[in-house]
């Protein structure tokens, strides 16, 4: 390799750093907080310990993904999913749409010992964040990095949980929510594809398999033979959970493969092979995973800056369950 070609590398790498980090900033967040704050073991200390989790317990990716969605979806990533409730208020996590969600222990223990190490300094959306992220490359996903700096919020409230999405919406519907958070109907279609990790509960599709509309029984998106495998799946509880795709916890485009077999488990699921608008989103994944990984890993970064709160208008809670 001569020395241009040398050189042009390292301006290609420069680009890229540049358009991934945009000099370090994003939105007054920094790629370099921590190391800037005097705590630069910060991201290795959430890595070892989500690592060590997701080693016991390989379902906590999926959990892990999910909680920052929706803590990111409800009054922006400011670790609001976190806090317990009161007995003068209901907070997010004991809404019904957050039922499910598990993983605060994982968190927990990150916070505990980043305490010890750096009093004061990470907050607990940051950590929400980093250990999406690296739950996500433990499963096989992409690696990336994301802008640190969040503050955490002081509001909690269980009404504002309605800014969820629930399994039931269509992809028109899907495309004008996620719109209202300034995603593309691409962007959301790749968000969707968190679905190749975890599982569902037969509480939230059930609606498919009987009584489903004034002329069908069943969802007739649904491909019959999976739609008996579900009505078995679901006789004994609405707790019984099954798998998005045969690979649940590997991060990979089988969830898009799912969804061309009409094996999609939720309807909001199964809607993106079918609406016109995001059939072609759902097959180009579909054929090209790294397609999907990098439209991933950039929607990723994107929602992960959703509403932040900066310098005084958030805090660094001593304890993620708990306001300051």
């Amino acid at each position: 390799m001569n020395h241009l070609e040398i050189e042009m590398g390292k301006y290609e790498l420069f680009m890229v750093i540049l358009l991934v980090s945009g000099y370090g900033f994003v939105d007054g967040l920094r790629m370099d907080y921590y190391f800037m704050m005097g705590c630069p073991f910060a991201e290795g200390i959430v890595k070892n310990i989500v690592n060590r989790h997701l080693q016991a317990d390989p379902t906590l990716a999926a959990a892990l993904v999910r909680m920052h969605f929706h803590d990111c979806f409800v009054q922006g990533c400011d670790a609001s999913v976190l806090i317990d409730s009161t007995k003068d208020n209901t907070a997010e996590k004991d809404s019904p749409a957050n039922f499910s969600l598990r993983g605060y222990e994982v968190i927990d223990q990150v916070k505990e010992q980043l305490e010890i190490q750096c009093p004061g300094v990470v907050s607990c959306a940051d950590i929400l964040a980093m250990a999406a992220r690296d739950a996500v490359f433990f499963a096989g996903g992409p690696v990336y990095d994301i802008p640190k700096g969040r503050k955490d919020g002081t509001r909690s409230r269980i009404e504002d949980t309605i800014n969820l999405p629930p399994p039931t919406l269509n992809s028109s519907e899907l495309i004008r929510l996620f719109g209202q958070h300034g995603f593309t109907a691409q962007e959301m279609v790749a968000l969707s594809g968190a679905h190749t990790l975890g599982v569902a509960r037969c509480s939230s599709f059930k609606h498919r398999l009987s009584n489903f509309d004034s002329t069908h029984d069943v969802d007739p998106t649904l491909d019959a033979q999976f739609a008996k495998t579900l009505s078995k799946r679901c006789t004994n509880s609405d707790k019984s959970e099954q798998a998005f795709d045969t690979t649940k916890d590997n991060f990979d485009n089988d969830y898009y493969y799912a969804l061309q077999r009409n094996t999609g488990v939720l309807f909001s699921d199964q809607t993106l092979y079918n609406h016109p608008r995001t059939r072609g989103i759902v097959n180009a994944y579909a054929f090209n995973q790294a397609m999907f990984f990098l439209d991933f890993q950039q929607a990723m970064i994107k929602m992960g800056l959703l509403d932040v709160k900066e310098g005084s208008k958030g805090e660094v809670r001593a304890n993620c369950r708990i306001i300051n």
